[in-house]
């Protein structure tokens, strides 16, 4: 952590007022944000810091400035995956599941965690919701990285590649939050992977876990088809009106993806206050419909953004889902109107840290808050001209433009350059295990139908 001032840059503070500075400074003392405001008050904002000949100036002039984005919902690891199945039907559990169970090891997930956080904080994320295996290590390449995470172990009703007792990875979640809560970057959660992947037992076990320890749990929910028609069959209800009978849903639930809701599930998430990551991106390459967030939002739920695991969405940085949010909602409500980019930002900062309850020390840029920052350039030319930079940001902006990535007060990534992590060596640690999952996925291409 270093003390720095930015200053003579477009400030976009996604505060509760959307105060904008066009022409402002912030400072930067220790892992928090002190100072903020016009350059013109700086002067007279800065006489109670002493020395302020100790701060680094970054110069910020023609540059965005604003909070770090939220990915609330990622699998890291799979990308060692990507690009791999793309168009196979059925996916998870005719190619993702056996690939899994046949390739996937510790060494196999931190390199792929550890490549992943890279990608995170080259594209301007600063906070990361993950849900996978072998997390206890994985939160320690994230501490190194420099990134702000909130992590859990997957628990199936079926062993996972972390667990071969039945019980799946609930005593390993249980270490896994002793041994984390309360570190100033990772943030424990507890994480049930779908109502179709555990049973009865595992979701009362998984919110006892999460309400006890007052950690937030995460499920895919109301993401499948197949999901929506068997809770009917089984149960009468659909999944989230089963969660709910089972007294699972409340404040500290995170629900994944909600494309399959009635309007009665709408109103069980108002009511509990349940937030939602939505996942444009995978949810639109799965072909799995339209989440109803324009309804979510005028409720008043709570909205994040997440990218999904690199082998569902592809890529791993919110900048790119942005635009993805607005015109797919847009063109499925038939009304060009809906989500000015305010809002989609809003959604891509603050409102994916309440989702990870993290809105008091995240999300948007207010003295208290921890620094967590990013430096956009607006010199390429996709950036200009600029007369709404709201909009540059979600219709023109991607992830080479972010030039300067904060966590915590830590410059971790400056002009391009990863500070916290070697990208070579990122690399050629993910390189070796491609001759692996090559010829495992050879073998599984051959069970695939021919199209």
């Amino acid at each position: 952590m270093a003390n720095l001032i930015l200053q003579h840059g477009t400030i976009l503070t996604m505060d509760r007022q959307d105060t904008l500075y066009e022409d402002g400074f912030v400072v930067v003392d220790g892992d928090a944000i002190t100072h903020l405001g016009p350059m013109s008050l700086m002067d007279e904002l800065l006489q109670g810091i002493p020395e302020t000949e100790h701060y680094s100036i970054l110069d910020c002039t023609g540059k965005l400035i604003l909070p770090g984005m939220v990915n609330t919902h990622s699998h890291l690891s799979m990308v060692v995956f990507r690009s791999l199945g793309d168009d196979v039907a059925d996916r998870l559990k005719r190619y993702l599941f056996p690939l899994e169970k046949t390739a996937m090891d510790k060494q196999m997930a931190l390199d792929g965690a550890a490549y992943a956080f890279a990608e995170l904080l080259l594209g301007g994320v600063t906070t990361i919701y993950d849900a996978y295996y072998f997390e206890d290590e994985i939160a320690k390449v994230a501490e190194k990285a420099g990134i702000r995470g909130v992590l859990s172990e997957t628990i199936l009703s079926f062993p996972s590649p972390n667990a071969d007792e039945p019980y799946g990875g609930i005593p390993y979640t249980k270490q896994f939050i002793k041994n984390w809560q309360g570190h100033p970057l990772i943030t424990p959660a507890v994480n049930c992977h779908a109502l179709y992947t555990n049973d009865r037992e595992h979701l009362q076990e998984c919110h006892r876990i999460a309400r006890e320890a007052d950690v937030i749990m995460c499920m895919h929910l109301a993401e499948m088809d197949y999901e929506q028609r068997d809770c009917l069959r089984d149960f009468g209800m659909t999944p989230v009106q089963y969660l709910d009978s089972l007294g699972i849903l409340d404040a500290r639930f995170l629900a994944a993806h909600s494309i399959n809701l009635e309007d009665r599930d709408l109103e069980i998430y108002r009511d509990r206050g349940v937030k939602v990551s939505h996942n444009a991106g995978s949810n639109a390459k799965g072909a799995k419909g339209v989440a109803r967030i324009r309804d979510m939002r005028a409720m008043g739920i709570t909205v994040g953004l997440g990218t999904d695991g690199a082998m569902s969405g592809n890529t791993l940085d919110i900048l790119t889902q942005l635009p993805l949010v607005g015109k797919i909602q847009k063109v499925s409500n038939n009304d060009r109107t809906l989500f000015p980019a305010k809002e989609i930002l809003r959604m891509a900062t603050i409102e994916g840290a309440k989702a990870l309850g993290l809105e008091e020390i995240t999300g948007s840029l207010e003295a208290g808050k921890r620094a967590d920052i990013i430096i956009l350039e607006t010199d390429s030319v996709n950036m200009q001209p600029i007369y709404d930079p709201y909009s540059v940001v979600v219709y023109s902006a991607n992830p080479s433009n972010v030039e300067t990535t904060i966590v915590n007060g830590r410059v971790v990534m400056d002009k391009r350059r990863l500070l916290s992590l070697d990208m070579a060596e990122l690399r050629e640690n993910l390189f070796r295990h491609q001759d692996k999952i090559r010829a495992i996925a050879r073998e599984l291409d051959k069970k695939l139908p021919s199209s």
